[in-house]
């Protein structure tokens, strides 16, 4: 029982993530913004206080890029998951529209605080300077993964299907 909850978790919380990215690229192509640099800066630093070696400037870079994006997943999947079992501890049977709906924010909130609490501790950023554009351009996304994975999650779980 425990385990369906695990699995379910881990697969919603890879749906949700590639809702985020769906949103955060379709952002960035309507408004023309760039990616940000700090889930990179914050690989880097990772490594660095690991005491690996990613091999040259070109090499490294290129190695920083992936170990973000790879991060970026581990916390999307990673909250899922979490969720998932907590669900399973509590003995989740059965879910209203309601309770979907505040999983989907819950999601959303952990999953935020997951990717920005350790870059603003590794001093890279300070979310009580950003302005409203750049909170949108983080929440927005991250309320997204929410709703996704909340509803994949209810989806599997329950074996609900729509129609």
């Amino acid at each position: 029982m425990m385990r369906d909850h695990l699995i379910a978790g881990v697969l919603a919380g890879a749906a949700g993530t590639a809702a985020l990215n769906a949103v955060t690229y379709v952002d960035m192509a309507v408004r023309g913004r760039p990616a940000s640099d700090i889930p990179e800066e914050l690989a880097g630093r990772a490594t660095d206080c690991a005491g690996l070696d990613l091999g040259d400037e070109e090499t490294a870079a290129n190695r920083r890029q992936g170990l973000a994006g790879l991060l970026g997943i581990g916390v999307g999947v990673g909250v899922s998951a979490a969720y998932g079992l907590l669900d399973g501890l509590v003995g989740g049977t059965r879910s209203s529209a309601g309770e979907v709906a505040a999983g989907a924010l819950a999601l959303g909130v952990v999953a935020m605080l997951g990717s920005d609490t350790p870059a603003t501790a590794a001093g890279l950023t300070d979310p009580r300077d950003w302005p409203a554009s750049s909170w949108i351009s983080d929440a927005v996304p991250h309320l997204a993964y929410g709703a996704v994975a909340a509803i994949a999650y209810d989806r599997l779980i329950r074996r609900r299907y729509p129609g």
